[in-house]
């Protein structure tokens, strides 16, 4: 297989004239964007309610349940997902402060693996970040509920409150929030997270039924002092996490509804700012969040809880951060709104991007209704994300930039292309492939997220191939680590190769665990029509070897046969 340079920044003149002589050189056409959008589905492991599906499945059972998730987010084009880590003081995750969380293999039993671990490797193969999703004050969700040895409602009884049937620690004593922030900061720190995520409870909803009041939550304080206490902890939180890792964003979901009220006509017999203590909007003006999902569940229409007035509002409070909407696949066609289509779920995707400026993005309540299709919201998904995206560039998280790759070059056999790279300087995190074959754009990398099923196109071209359904199969050789070669199996619609100028047009991102990226992969490519080859180096997310994700600035390396 010979080998040809396509781009070099330190390339001298005779390896251009070289490379032109045996027909490939370096382009000058324009580079196509990368798209930014977020796109983010909740798995809730509480009560069990999206995963695992039982407490008590074996550990293999687990992990199964947990990689069909990440291949449905993948298939569909999503590309982050908040994980449940802490559900009720407790941990899915390997954890010296809180024991096993009940919800695994029962209270305070070791599921035989780390179950955090596993899904950061898993989502990252898949070019999915994920965000650990912290409850930060509920002990129990039920009284009743059977804790492990270490739990802090048997270790420091004198910190909790009881709300119902719910057991709280005690926002307002300094203890309780120390220990909430150093169960996060205990995660940061170990793990390759690429966000922290709080949801919206944080002092007690009011009991249904029962007028509310001060006194109703009997610790002594005021609503305006409650908010204090909430308002420090976000702040030291967000400022802990920062001075830990930039690059690990912070995000909270709260009520959607800041106040009754607020704008004008809207109802709610929940006041987030007087009950909860929840000061949201300061919160976001402040910048003490990198991003705010306000839970957004209602329908476009009526008026008094009107999802475009509510997000029109949310994402005027600042021009700087973005507002992802939280929306509510869960309700379609539900005991909660029997009458719901799916349809909705898109109008609501359509009007948060028409209010976004640069980082458009929403967010999925949750995984479960996904998962079962509920009225047909995937091909829904599979409309609104034809293509893939990468997460919206956060530039206050930092100013690193990849470093220039070396020794850019292409191998073509007429049959398989393979690019070639040197990674220096900063390393990326993520890289994306496009191409140009004759006039129509695609881009494509080899599948990384499982063995794809050879009975759904969909797995292989996001959406399908829109040219014909049947399936062609290419083997080919890809270098693996060092010198050695690895023979990978792969499949591709096999119209890819025969149409020209009819070729969909897709994309592929691939995120990495703790590794620059790697400098060799193979495409399946046939005929000898002209092509072009764009590689993004993406610094994103996090890791551990990570400078910050900076503005995820894209380096491009373009080239093309004539």
């Amino acid at each position: 297989m010979t080998r040809f340079p396509l781009f070099h920044a330190f390339s001298c003149s005779l390896l251009a004239l070289a490379s032109q002589a045996l027909g490939w050189q370096t382009s000058g056409e324009s580079v196509p964007a990368v798209p930014q959008e977020f796109r983010a589905a909740w798995i809730s492991t509480v009560h069990n309610i999206d995963w695992p599906s039982r407490s008590g499945l074996s550990g293999a059972a687990q992990r199964a349940e947990l990689l069909n998730i990440l291949n449905t987010c993948a298939q569909l084009k999503l590309n982050a997902v908040f994980l449940q880590v802490r559900p009720n003081a407790d941990a899915l995750y390997r954890s010296s402060l809180e024991p096993w969380s009940q919800w695994l293999s029962g209270p305070g039993v070791n599921p035989g693996y780390d179950p955090l671990a596993f899904a950061i490797q898993e989502a990252h193969r898949r070019g999915i970040e994920l965000h650990a999703w912290f409850n930060p004050f509920r002990a129990k969700a039920n009284v009743k509920h059977a804790v492990g040895r270490n739990h802090i409602s048997l270790t420091r009884p004198d910190l909790m409150k009881r709300n119902g049937s719910v057991l709280l620690m005690t926002p307002s004593a300094s203890a309780s929030r120390d220990h909430a922030l150093k169960v996060i900061m205990d995660v940061v720190r170990r793990y390759d997270i690429d966000g922290v995520h709080l949801d919206d409870y944080f002092y007690p909803y009011p009991t249904p039924g029962r007028a509310w009041s001060p006194a109703s939550f009997g610790d002594g304080k005021s609503p305006s002092q409650r908010r204090g206490y909430i308002d420090g902890f976000v702040q030291d939180m967000y400022k802990s996490v920062k001075s830990s890792k930039p690059w690990v964003r912070v995000g909270v979901s709260p009520f959607g509804i800041w106040r009754p009220g607020v704008p004008g006509g809207i109802e709610a017999g929940v006041d987030a700012y007087e009950h909860l203590a929840c000061d949201a909007r300061k919160w976001l003006s402040r910048g003490w969040v990198d991003y705010l999902a306000p839970q957004l569940y209602w329908r476009c229409s009526p008026a008094k809880q009107s999802f475009p007035a509510l997000m029109q509002w949310w994402a005027a409070q600042n021009s700087r951060r973005p507002v992802w909407p939280g929306i509510a696949t869960a309700r379609i066609m539900s005991s909660e709104d029997p009458g719901r289509p799916a349809s909705e779920i898109a109008a609501q995707v359509n009007y948060s991007r028409s209010l976004a400026r640069t980082a458009p993005g929403q967010c999925f309540w949750s995984i479960k209704s996904i998962m079962r299709n509920a009225g047909g919201i995937q091909k829904y998904l599979n409309r609104l994300y034809p293509s893939m995206a990468v997460p919206p560039a956060m530039p206050w998280c930092g100013t690193g930039t990849p470093g220039q790759p070396k020794n850019f070059y292409v191998a073509d056999n007429g049959s398989t292309v393979t690019l070639s790279w040197q990674p220096s300087g900063n390393p990326s995190r993520k890289w994306a492939v496009q191409a140009r074959y004759g006039s129509q754009p695609v881009g494509y990398a080899h599948p990384s997220a499982g063995q794809p099923d050879p009975r759904n196109p969909a797995q292989i071209l996001p959406g399908g191939c829109r040219i014909c359904r049947r399936q062609g199969r290419q083997r080919l050789w890809s270098p693996g680590p060092g010198s050695s070669r690895q023979k990978v199996e792969k499949l591709f619609p096999s119209c890819l190769y025969k149409k020209k100028n009819r070729t969909p047009r897709f994309l592929f991102f691939e995120q990495l665990q703790n590794n620059p990226c790697p400098n060799t992969h193979a495409f399946p490519w046939r005929g000898h029509e002209q092509k072009a080859f764009y590689c993004s180096f993406l610094i994103g997310g996090a890791g551990n070897n990570q400078p910050g994700p900076g503005n995820r600035a894209i380096h491009t390396t373009t080239a093309q046969d004539d």
